[in-house]
């Protein structure tokens, strides 16, 4: 949605509800939360007071939240606006009753199986050449704030429409905006597909059972094989573009071993996502993960349709607006001291607000990276995850503050030739070790993971 489009979208529900269109400081309101400006910056703007305009704010957003009948605010009104806008946009809106609409997903269910309901045999069939609409988004998450990947959203725009990206893995470490950058994406591009599906691996099942969910939700009766699940599922992926998302891929990995070796239990995982680049079909595969997933990084991208998107840090102040902080021109360096990470900086916001009572200049004047329980706990998951010979270069690395070379690493460690590479090369899979290109290569270990480790993994 352009600006334009907002505030008309927004006046026109404004005068439907009251007779009365928008007055400029209300559609500077609108236009500059679009735009995520604070209200001391529309005020200045449009020189008037920063409680007049907080006042207008609030009166605005209780009316839309009468019109919209949930909860609006400064927050929540652009994820939310959105949403209704294309919901609103869908040409089934108006015309079909079975669309049931709820803050995360809609489902529009097949009319060709409704329309029919005395005979059972026809609820197991569907005609994949017909128009399907499926959009089951159930277990993504609200995005209430999106903040400056632009670029990125522009990527996977181009990947998938222009370039037809069968298979796209999204990855990083923890708190990077992986899953909020896709379901953006999603957001603002949910009419063009045909059939949406989100799913989390958080508490993964075997393949099987994968298969058999998404074809229930593309309302198909699975068949008894894997084999013949898996011919149902490409015949959808040929016929309709689809659209599946498949979150926390990392916990279908093997813990104590490298990075991306797959459970016994997922190992059909695997050749899903080998036959997803190399079967023809309009359909796309995101895959989001804390570690590179294996399939990504052995295929061809010259010959194979997959490509790979790697996230780190984001250096924006406006991640930390409305987190109670003050002294605003240290936030940055707050920002940088744990690496633009959404999570950490979340946990050390309220760290500051309950010991500083939000000053991040007497929180930074200690000169002291510190780690709070929530990140103590988060990493010794991570560190439990290890190889053996991960540990031990991570113990080793941890004991420099610069980079230093692959070789000067290896000198330090009681590893072999192989092992080092292969433990190197997994904890950049993992994105906990940074590779530095410069005159020579180097080598370095996360700052906040550094952190931790000398703290707490020392014997």
């Amino acid at each position: 949605m352009t600006v334009d489009e907002v505030v008309k979208f927004v006046d026109k529900m404004v005068f439907e509800k009251t007779g009365k269109h928008l007055d400029d400081i209300q559609a500077a309101v609108v236009e500059g939360t679009w735009k995520r400006q604070t209200y001391d910056y529309i005020a200045r703007e449009y020189n008037v007071s920063t409680s007049h305009v907080g006042d207008v704010g609030s009166e605005l957003w209780q009316l839309l939240s009468e019109i919209l009948h949930e909860d609006i605010k400064k927050t929540n009104f652009c994820s939310t606006l959105e949403r209704v806008y294309y919901i609103r946009s869908s040409p089934n809106h108006h015309i079909n009753p079975n669309i049931c609409i709820g803050n995360n997903h809609y489902f529009n269910f097949s009319s060709q199986i409704l329309n029919q309901p005395n005979k059972q045999e026809e609820k197991s069939k569907i005609n994949t050449e017909s128009k399907l609409s499926s959009y089951d988004l159930t277990l993504a998450p609200e995005v209430i704030n999106f903040y400056q990947r632009e670029t990125e959203l522009e990527k996977l725009f181009d990947w998938i429409f222009k370039q037809n990206t069968r298979l796209i893995s999204v990855s990083g470490l923890y708190g990077t905006g992986k899953t909020t950058l896709v379901k953006r994406f999603i957001d603002l591009n949910l009419q063009k597909f045909a059939v949406v599906i989100w799913r989390s691996l958080k508490y993964p099942q075997p393949l099987e059972l994968l298969i058999s969910d998404l074809l229930n939700v593309c309302q198909q009766e699975p068949q008894a094989t894997l084999d013949k699940q898996l011919k149902q599922l490409f015949d959808i992926l040929a016929n309709q573009k689809c659209l599946i998302i498949l979150d926390d891929l990392q916990n279908i990995f093997i813990y104590g071993q490298f990075a991306g070796q797959y459970k016994v239990a997922y190992q059909d995982y695997q050749n899903f996502f080998t036959m997803i680049t190399e079967l023809k079909h309009q359909s796309h595969v995101i895959v989001i993960s804390q570690e590179q997933c294996p399939e990504i990084e052995c295929l061809d991208d010259e010959l194979c349709p997959i490509k790979s998107l790697e996230l780190s840090g984001l250096y924006d102040v406006d991640i930390l607006q409305n987190r109670g902080l003050k002294n605003e021109d240290y936030w940055l360096q707050l920002i940088d001291l744990y690496a633009g990470n959404f999570i950490d900086l979340k946990s050390v916001s309220i760290l500051i607000n309950k010991n500083y009572d939000g000053q991040v200049a007497d929180f930074l004047a200690e000169n002291t990276l510190q780690i709070t329980n929530q990140m103590q706990s988060r990493f010794q998951e991570i560190f439990n995850h290890l190889s053996t010979q991960e540990k031990e270069i991570v113990l080793h690395l941890s004991k420099f503050d610069i980079p230093i070379t692959r070789d000067y690493l290896k000198e330090g460690l009681n590893l072999s030739v192989i092992d080092f590479n292969n433990g190197l090369q997994s904890l950049q899979q993992r994105y906990l070790v940074t590779k530095i290109r410069n005159n020579t290569i180097l080598f370095q270990l996360s700052s906040v993971f550094t952190e931790y480790v000398r703290n707490y993994c020392q014997n």
